[in-house]
């Protein structure tokens, strides 16, 4: 089964500074029929204005993923941290029993453009931590990056849940496919472009929830940047 989440359907916020789109409930727009999918929580785009951002401010018990597709974000945490992110890294920070940080776009003339995703941890009060890693997604087109896994499998980033995050470029007219195993979920996030997964149509920033699904056939119909969540 394949449920579509269309880019217009989801939650919207414009505060000048900042304009994001929510595909799950966050702040102040609520859905109940859209507040996570499996241990995926949030996944909100943001575009973020050129010399502004997010000041200091506080997570618990959550692993948030920072995914640049456009500019550059820098990052500060009150663990020590200080980082900028580009397209083709990936940030992990496990909030755990408390973490505060800021996210602010060093650019005076680009905007940033970027999802942040939290994923629900599989144990509550875990030691905060930071990790950033880089891979290539678009110097290694039509492949499945695996950018986020438990355990920091193959080189990805730790999350402390058992999901695992895939991103890939795929050309115009190419096509990948994903095995899905008995009792698995997927969550798949068109970032850029346009593809057909199963035939069905996915445009930019749509997504679709994939249950009862063994192979997930995925065809650009134009060059796309896709995000794959495996999720139990």
């Amino acid at each position: 089964m394949i449920k579509l989440r269309k880019s217009h359907e989801r939650g919207h916020a414009n505060h000048g500074w900042l304009d994001s789109y929510h595909t799950f409930s966050f702040s102040s727009y609520y859905d109940p029929n859209h507040m996570n999918f499996r241990s995926l929580r949030v996944i909100n785009e943001d575009w973020i204005n050129p010399s502004s951002g997010f000041g200091t401010h506080g997570h618990k018990d959550m692993e948030i993923i920072t995914y640049v597709l456009e500019g550059s974000l820098e990052h500060k945490d009150s663990i020590g941290n200080g980082s900028i992110i580009q397209p083709g890294e990936v940030q992990r920070m496990s909030a755990g029993t408390g973490i505060y940080h800021s996210e602010y776009n060093p650019s005076t003339s680009e905007k940033v453009h970027l999802l942040q995703i939290w994923i629900l941890p599989e144990q509550q009060d875990l030691e905060p931590s930071y990790e950033q890693k880089s891979f290539p997604i678009s110097q290694k087109p039509n492949h499945l990056h695996l950018v986020a896994a438990r355990g920091g499998k193959d080189g990805a980033v730790t999350v402390h849940q058992d999901m695992s995050l895939y991103a890939g470029v795929i050309p115009e007219g190419e096509q990948i496919s994903y095995e899905l195993n008995p009792q698995r979920y997927a969550w798949l996030q068109v970032a850029k472009g346009a593809i057909e997964l199963n035939g069905v149509v996915l445009n930019t920033s749509d997504a679709a929830a994939v249950s009862e699904e063994k192979m997930l056939e995925i065809k650009a119909t134009q060059e796309a940047e896709i995000l794959l969540f495996d999720l139990a």
